[in-house]
């Protein structure tokens, strides 16, 4: 095991942001981004959602990574662009105990939990 995935699992397992911040911002943070899912499956560690290839995701994909990287630094982020008007996938991974992390955040309506 790397030193660097030994630090990332020994990150807590928290959101630096208050309640508050949080839900000021939850249409530009992982919900907002993921109500545009048309799937999600569990993995190890976390969950995948699938997006239609539509202007402007990838863009806002990127946004939204970096800024649940700088809140939730545990957080583990694969973004996999198919060819052509394939699907977009983006994993969300992390140390033991992310899944039910992602699941209390993410308790959004709308957000597909089926792939």
């Amino acid at each position: 095991m790397s030193e660097d995935h030994e630090a990332i699992s020994d990150l807590p397992i928290a959101c630096t942001l208050t309640p508050g911040e949080l839900t000021a911002m939850r249409d530009v943070l992982l919900p907002g981004l993921l109500n545009k899912a048309t799937a999600q499956e569990p993995i190890p560690g976390g969950f995948r959602w699938r997006f239609r290839a539509e202007t402007g995701l990838l863009s806002e994909a990127a946004t939204v990574i970096d800024a649940e990287h700088r809140c939730c630094r545990f957080l583990r982020f694969v973004l996999r662009v198919e060819a052509g008007e394939g699907p977009v996938w983006l994993e969300v991974t992390g140390p033991a105990g992310t899944d039910d992390f992602l699941t209390a955040l993410l308790d959004t309506p709308g957000v597909p939990k089926d792939g």
